[in-house]
């Protein structure tokens, strides 16, 4: 019996929280840190910028900086700790802090996708910031209550950056912005979506995290007050709740319904002489769209693939056939060859994606090699002030000649029809005034340097 008791007395050890927090120095800084002035003007708008920027050019580590030095979660904490404690004033304060952060964040970061002169081609962080899933609500349940577990500890620690970055309330912020400024609903509401779930979540966590560790709540003195504020409080916490329990079951039905349409259109991908080439699936609205081509569907065929959408949940009226179809001419051939196209195996579409990564690289390092010719010719202008006429810059292939004078600056062995090629830089320079030797010969040691080419040959003339 001995060993149960001390593994009683061992767990309740281990589970003793109170015993390593403090819950009033945490309310003082949770009211802190909620007010939006001073400091936090400051720290909210270099936040917005920096968000704004990563979301433009794509760059998740600059996105990850913004969500660090966020303001945000000041005031989404407090709302939950008021609800917890039953404190109207701290509610109300907090509520209006955030309302007040987020018009800021939403009008500063569509003015600046309004300026930017950027635009993306494929906007893989703005997109990752519309789609809300059941992970997201996980997320933010969970480092909702480790940020305010966090807070309430007497040693702190590194939690609440970990917080911060897992929660993500900056950029969808600054998202939404980028769909008011480009006039974009989907990444607007899809973007607000997940800044509420993720508010819903955090405030729900804090409420139930304070309510664990016995935070003090409001004592009133009119017993009457004291009833109003309870049903107050307690009616905000209801719609919370409800609130929380909708998003999370609609953001579960919405990713279960766009994994059951993902599984049908594989599965029936080739029908027959037919083929589905492309398809859309609108999760939100539970409705999916496929295209196909290929020989016309049979009616049993087109009821085949509503019987088969409908054993992956997915009803009658929201699954939608469009067909681009070959029609049946004595030219049954062509159609055939057309039909074996779209059966590719997966493996050769897995390698001509191969290749095009590959082909994207080798267009990387040729556009990484081409010459700043404008930045040379100003640092130029700028070493030699009004002497520079006129500065050119060219690569391209020198040739030389087997049999003709050799003038080359680099090392190059000879083809057999006798003509020699290589990648070689040109400078010219034109410039106002005579050029000593040795003026020449430190500017294309500089040149060489610069432009990392020891093969560069420079031209000068008045």
């Amino acid at each position: 019996m001995r060993i149960f008791e001390y593994i009683k007395v061992s767990m309740r050890s281990l589970l003793n929280f109170r015993a390593d927090v403090d819950t009033a120095a945490a309310d003082l800084n949770i009211r802190n840190n909620i007010h939006f002035k001073g400091t936090n003007v400051l720290i909210l708008a270099f936040s917005i910028i920096i968000a704004s920027v990563g979301l433009n050019v794509n760059s998740t580590a600059v996105v990850i900086g913004a969500m660090l030095i966020s303001p945000l979660m000041g005031p989404i904490i407090g709302f939950g700790l008021a609800g917890s404690i039953n404190d109207t004033k701290l509610l109300r304060d907090s509520l209006w802090n955030l309302l007040v952060m987020v018009v800021i964040s939403l009008m500063a970061s569509a003015i600046y996708f309004l300026l930017s002169p950027l635009e993306l081609a494929n906007p893989t962080e703005l997109e990752a910031r519309t789609s809300p899933s059941i992970f997201d609500v996980l997320i933010a349940l969970f480092g909702g209550a480790a940020g305010i577990v966090e807070q309430s500890r007497k040693e702190k620690g590194t939690v609440i950056s970990g917080v911060a970055i897992a929660t993500a309330l900056m950029p969808p912020l600054c998202t939404a912005g980028y769909g008011i400024a480009h006039w974009n609903g989907h990444f607007f509401f899809g973007a607000m979506g997940l800044f509420g779930i993720n508010t819903i979540f955090i405030a729900l966590a804090t409420y139930l995290v304070a309510k664990l560790l016995h935070f003090k709540e409001v004592q009133f003195v009119d017993a009457k007050k004291a009833r109003i504020t309870r049903g107050w409080v307690s009616a905000l916490v209801v719609i919370v709740v409800v609130l929380s329990g909708w998003s999370a079951v609609r953001i579960v039905r919405n990713n279960n319904f766009q994994s059951n349409a993902e599984a049908f259109v594989k599965e029936n991908r080739s029908m027959d002489k037919a083929y589905i080439y492309d398809y859309h699936i609108d999760g939100a609205a539970h409705k999916v769209e496929i295209r196909v081509t290929g020989r016309r569907m049979s009616a049993e065929m087109r009821d085949a693939v509503y019987a088969s959408a409908a054993a992956h949940g997915i009803p009658y009226e929201a699954l939608t056939i469009t067909e681009n179809t070959l029609q049946e001419t004595e030219d049954l051939i062509r159609s055939e060859q057309i039909a074996g196209f779209f059966e590719r195996s997966e493996s050769e579409i897995t390698r001509r994606d191969a290749t095009i990564l590959r082909l994207r690289e080798q267009l990387d390092s040729l556009q990484a090699a081409v010459l700043p010719s404008e930045q040379i010719a100003r640092e130029i202008r700028s070493n030699y002030p009004g002497r520079i006429a006129e500065v050119y810059l060219s690569k391209g292939d020198a040739v030389e000649w087997g049999g003709g004078q050799r003038d080359t600056v680099t090392s190059v062995s000879p083809s057999p029809d006798g003509l020699v090629t290589s990648q070689l830089t040109v400078v010219i320079v034109r410039t106002i005034g005579r050029f000593s030797a040795s003026e020449q010969e430190r500017l294309a040691d500089w040149l060489r340097i610069r432009l990392n080419d020891p093969s560069l040959k420079l031209l000068v003339s008045e």
